[in-house]
């Protein structure tokens, strides 16, 4: 072996452990890193004609697992779809509370029929009386809050909306931009690690928002589709389209057009469940909750509001009212009409002749709505009359009930059960659902940097290092030597 030779191959060594040590030190680094992918060097030997010439840089490994890394990506969007679904559900819940709390619906009602017993055997009492009106008022307004408050979720719903459909777009641009360069820089025989860390990292940010699917192409470039079938990124980039609401009310559907849908590179696509391609993220969970769970409560809700308004609003129940006059409950002060229950709950009122804050009088509850001055103040006839419209059984006529009979202190207890009984379900499905994306990033740590194995590496590149640079000092030596003589 010639000199030349020697040298030629130490030195080829040193590059190659040098370019390994740094690789080794990335690793170790960036071991927690999302979306890092562990690199390796790939050597081979080096040669010119018959002699070696040392060893040679092939590549730059990035090490991905890619049905790992798939499977991980739909559990994380199954994980956003099944948390906003919950969030929204908890709430609900929360502000219908539980039968043992007062300040719950099932509670303001048992309140409401409690005050009419007392008012009962004591008609005379104003502050019997008071407590009725009082009473009454606070179940209207309870009633009102957990409307509004559904509204103000579609709202919040519909921002996410927006916000989302801004960040897809934004990632799918970035992500095609990141596709050129790497094409760019893999065919000049370039380390483009880096930057297929960034795609992955972007890549994972749509998952959450959309389940799809990464398929990768020869030329280091992937394509996205959706888990549905659609195209999110191939030779370009696709564009969704949304156009948000200031503010819903309970009036404002998809159906009727009062709110926007989704558009797919111009053209509308369906969100809600039986026909999108994309089911499983937070983006459609916003839509389902926009146009279908919020819907329903909102059903709901209002046909509870019905049936109230209907238990008093009957002429049998009050024959001083006249014809077309509200009963004691009102929709926004007038009677209430069938053709007009959407939002009812939220326009819930007392009817202000037995509000004292509109200048109503307490007597009158007693004596009737109709009437014009008091009357015996030991009548309870009508005070019996409206506990018993309260208390008797009654078939709801919409809100998607289980059919049969009951009083509406019974009905608002179904209500609470039926959303706690979803709430649980929800529950249930969130927290397979986060189980299961635990387990694949779990999976997926265990499958990426090894810092052990990565130490014992620096070792060998380490003890591979140190020989070379002998080797090269050795070639001195001799050169050096042989220069003296």
């Amino acid at each position: 072996m010639s000199f030349g030779t020697a040298f030629s191959s130490a030195l080829s060594g040193l590059t190659a452990a040098s370019k390994a040590s740094e690789l080794v030190s990335s690793n170790i680094a960036n071991a927690t890193t999302p979306g890092y992918g562990r690199r390796a060097l790939m050597l081979a030997a080096q040669s010119t004609g018959t002699n070696g010439q040392g060893v040679k840089i092939v590549s730059i490994n990035r090490a991905e697992d890619r049905p790992l890394l798939s499977d991980r990506r739909l559990a994380q969007s199954a994980q956003g779809d099944a948390q906003t679904r919950l969030g929204f559900l908890t709430r609900l819940q929360t502000l219908m509370g539980t039968p043992d709390q007062a300040g719950s619906l099932n509670g303001r009602a048992a309140a409401f029929g409690s005050a009419l017993t007392e008012a009962i055997s004591h008609p005379e009492s104003d502050a019997r009386l008071g407590a009725v009106a009082s009473t009454a008022k606070a179940l209207a307004s309870g009633l009102a809050a957990i409307g509004t408050d559904i509204q103000t979720a579609r709202t919040r719903a519909d921002e996410q909306i927006a916000s989302q459909v801004q960040q897809l777009n934004s990632a799918l641009a970035r992500a095609s931009k990141l596709n050129a360069q790497i094409q760019t820089g893999l065919g000049a025989g370039q380390d483009t690690s880096s930057l297929q860390d960034q795609r992955q990292q972007i890549i994972d940010q749509i998952a959450q928002i959309v389940p799809l699917r990464e398929v990768a192409q020869n030329d280091g470039m992937i394509s996205l589709y959706t888990t549905g079938g659609a195209v999110l990124l191939d030779l370009r980039p696709s564009v969704f389209g949304f156009t948000p609401t200031t503010a819903i009310s309970a009036q404002m559907t998809l159906q009727s057009g009062g709110l926007s849908g989704l558009s797919l590179n111009g053209i509308a696509t369906p969100t809600a469940e039986g026909g999108s391609f994309l089911l499983g993220g937070t983006l459609a969970a916003n839509f389902a909750l926009r146009d279908d769970l919020a819907v329903s409560a909102q059903a709901q809700i209002d046909a509870v509001a019905r049936d109230l308004v209907e238990r008093f609003q009957s002429s049998s129940v009050d024959s001083t009212r006249a014809a077309g006059d509200a009963g004691l409950f009102t929709d926004a002060g007038n009677r209430f009409s069938a053709a007009n229950e959407v939002g009812l709950a939220q326009r819930l009122t007392l009817n202000r002749r037995v509000d004292l804050g509109q200048g109503g009088a307490l007597w009158r509850l007693r004596d009737g709505l109709g009437a014009t001055t008091p009357g015996p103040p030991g009548a309870s006839a009508l005070l019996a009359t409206l506990n018993a419209a309260l208390t008797g059984s009654r078939q709801t006529v919409s809100g998607a009930f289980s059919p049969g009979q009951r009083s509406f202190l019974v009905l608002t207890g179904d209500l609470l059960s039926t959303t706690a009984a979803k709430t649980i379900a929800a529950q249930g499905e969130a927290t397979f659902a986060s189980a299961r994306l635990e387990t694949f990033t779990s999976q997926e740590a265990q499958a990426g940097v090894d810092t052990d194995f990565e130490m014992q590496s620096l070792l060998q590149v380490e003890q591979s290092y140190t020989a070379n640079a002998k080797v090269l000092k050795a070639v001195g030596d001799m050169m050096q030597t042989l220069l003296d003589m």
